[in-house]
Formats: C-alpha cells, structure tokens, sequence
C-alpha cells in the first residue's frame, strides 16, 4: 500500500474546489430565489399600483366619514350618506345636521383624492374637513350671546338673541333666521305702546277747555317690516343699538311720521287750531298763541250733491307743504272743471283741503258754511292769509274740531 494515493486524494486543491462549486450553487439558488421573490414582489406592486389609482389611501377621512380604501364613487355616496352638512343653533348649542342628500360633489372628492393620491399604498393619515361647516359652526357661537337695545320715542328695549331667535342657521355665508314671529309680536306690542298715528287723547283747547281729538294723518308709527329685518342685521353684525327714528313710518304726504320726539302728545309747540262751530281759527308758535283769525270758512255741512261730504274733515292733520302762488283745480258741483289761482296755498290732506286765500268769496258770515261753504278748504280772507302763511311750516300739526 502507498501512502502516497492517500496524501493524493486530500490534497487540498480537491477541498478548494469543492467549496467553489458549493458557493457557486448556492449563489444560482440565492439568484433564483431573488428573481422568483423580485417577480412575485414586482406583480405585487404592480397590482398595489394599479389599486391606489383608484383608490383612497387606508387613513384618508373626509367631512368626518372614512373613506379608505374606496374609489372615488363609492367615498361620494358613503359621504353623501353620513356626513353632516349644516349647522343649527338651538338654544345656547351648535348643532349639526344633515339636511340634503348631496353633500359633496364626485368632482371635489376628486379632487381630495388627488391630493392624497400616492403611487403605492401609503398609513399617512388625511383630514380634509368641511370648510363651510365649521365656519358655520363658529359663525353660530358668536352670534350665541348677541343683544341688541332698541331706543324709540325715549324708551329702550332690549332684543336679546336667545329670546327672539331660539333657533338660527348659517347658510351661503349669512344667518338665517327663519322663524321672526316672536320678534315681530314683540315688535307689534311696543308699537301699540308708543306710535302716535291714529291715536285719541286730550287736548286743550285755546278756550282752555279739553277735548279728544284722533290723529288722522298726523303722527308716527313703527315700520314693523322694517325693523325685523333691522334687528336681525344688527345681530347678525353685532350692532349693539338702534335708534327707533330710523324705522318709522307716516301717512299723507310725507311717509316718513310727523311728530317723533315731540311733547304735547307728538303736537309739539307749533300748531294751527280750527273750530268747525265757531268758524275760527288759532295759529301757535312756541307754545303762544301768535294768530287768531275770527272770520273763516270751512266746508259745506249741506250739500245738494248726493253722496258727496264737502264737510271740512276733524282730527290732527299736517302741513304738507306751503306754495304761492299756486292754482286749485277741482269739479264744480254740475261736474264742470275749475282751475283758480291762490296767492297762499298749505294743503293738509290728501283729497285736497288746505288753507288758501279766497279772493272771490262773497259770503263771510257765520253760517256761511252751513250751506255755502267750501269744498272742504279752510277759506281766508286775502288780507289774512299771509298771517298764517308767515306763521306756519311744513310738518307742523292742524287741530280740526266741531
């Protein structure tokens, strides 16, 4: 036997080989398993790709609702579905609600996922909130503790908002206040309280005796209308007062009110007094009796004319205004038309009585109005006229009284 086969079969260039062509096998299966895993791995993505192009990311909420892992049409309808989309203040709280079917538009959450849209799938988390509801939802806690304090004819009252407007809304950037009845009742009992228009009191006479007389066209009273809306402005830009001047109305020639602010029942200091049975007449400025005129003559109390009141009209009336010279046009009793030119001309109603000079007038008895009278005018003598025309103004009461 020889030694030397055996040192031959272990030399060590056999053992070097060995281990190569091990190391070279094990790389062909590493290689073939990294190709195997890089194919499954790239179908992998390929597949992921394709999903997050139509789909919402895992962590992605909109208007409160997840909507991860769902195309574009389905988060619309579950968002339609579930969100909230209006806010309401009842009470002292904010409220939110669902009131319509269509909350969000496909093309805005569209939108959103583009936003979000990764190419692989991504855990980062997606908030897109409803914008125009959370500006509602604070629009409505300012708006919760708002007052207003309403001033007219020197008394205040106070509007608060929990009180007139238990509920409010905010929709397309404004308050809603859908339910006004509270307030405009309120509104309602203050008018009655304070407006002068159509009101009875007494008044003294120039003969110091006391007489009730009705405002007819004279006078004011509240615009309820208008001061509803007044009101829900001022609460909804936190204007804190309002002056009662401001929304008032009138009858007669001015709509705006006669007499606001004014003591003597709305009179004022400077007024004109007729009596209808003694055929006289009284101007007053600053409280003092400046004109009497003892000779006038004021509408016929008979009359031929069937259906036809020429009688002067009672009740506080107002100066619409003062023209000279001037020309009244009118209808003759025979239906005939007439046009006479005035020197001074102050109407005080509507259907066409004033005070005018009468320069043709014949008759200035006593009794002349009984059944020669005017067509409801306050006749003046041409040489007294200009003393009542010097004393009067625009706006200014006319007391008429039997």
């Amino acid at each position: 036997m020889s030694n030397k086969n055996v040192e031959k079969n272990t030399h060590p260039t056999n053992n070097y080989r060995k281990w190569l062509i091990g190391i070279l096998i094990g790389l062909v299966i590493i290689l073939i398993a990294w190709l195997i895993f890089g194919h499954i791995q790239s179908k992998r993505n390929a597949e992921a790709e394709k999903f997050n192009a139509s789909h919402f990311n895992s962590n992605v909420v909109i208007y409160d609702v997840p909507v991860g892992k769902l195309t574009v049409k389905k988060a619309t309808a579950k968002i339609n579905e579930k969100a909230k989309n209006s806010a309401v203040l009842e009470g002292s709280e904010v409220v939110l609600k669902k009131t319509d079917d269509k909350v969000i538009t496909k093309k805005k959450v569209q939108s959103y996922f583009e936003e979000q849209h990764t190419r692989y799938p991504s855990h980062k988390k997606w908030n897109f909130e409803n914008t125009a509801l959370l500006k509602a939802k604070d629009k409505l806690n300012q708006i919760k503790d708002r007052q207003v304090k309403y001033t007219v004819s020197g008394k205040s009252y106070v509007f608060k908002r929990s009180e007139i407007f238990p509920t409010v809304a905010y929709k397309n950037n404004q308050y809603v206040f859908s339910d006004t009845k509270i307030l405009a009742d309120k509104i309602s009992t203050i008018n009655k309280e304070v407006s002068t228009l159509h009101k009875s009191y007494d008044f003294q006479l120039p003969n110091g005796q006391v007489t009730k007389v009705k405002n007819e066209s004279y006078g004011w009273a509240i615009d309820e209308k208008r001061l509803v809306v007044a009101v829900e402005n001022a609460l909804a830009n936190n204007t804190q007062e309002l002056n009662g001047k401001n929304y008032i109305y009138g009858e007669g020639f001015s709509t705006y009110g006669t007499g606001y602010g004014l003591s003597n029942n709305g009179i004022g200091n400077n007024y004109v007094v007729v009596s209808l049975t003694d055929q006289k007449l009284w101007v007053y400025k600053n409280g003092k009796c400046v004109v009497t005129l003892d000779t006038i003559v004021t509408g016929t109390v008979e009359t031929k004319i069937a259906h036809k009141n020429l009688e002067t009209p009672t009740g506080v009336w107002y100066i619409h205004y003062k023209e000279s010279p001037s020309v009244l046009k009118g209808t003759n009793d025979d239906g005939s038309k007439y046009a006479v030119d005035v020197k001074y001309w102050m109407p005080f109603t509507l259907t066409g009585c004033g005070f005018h000079d009468n320069s043709w007038r014949k008759n200035w008895s006593k009794n002349a109005y009984l059944n020669d009278g005017s067509y409801g005018c306050v006749n003046l003598r041409p040489s007294d006229a200009p003393k009542v025309w010097n004393n009067v103004e625009k706006n200014e009461a006319v007391i008429i009284y039997k």
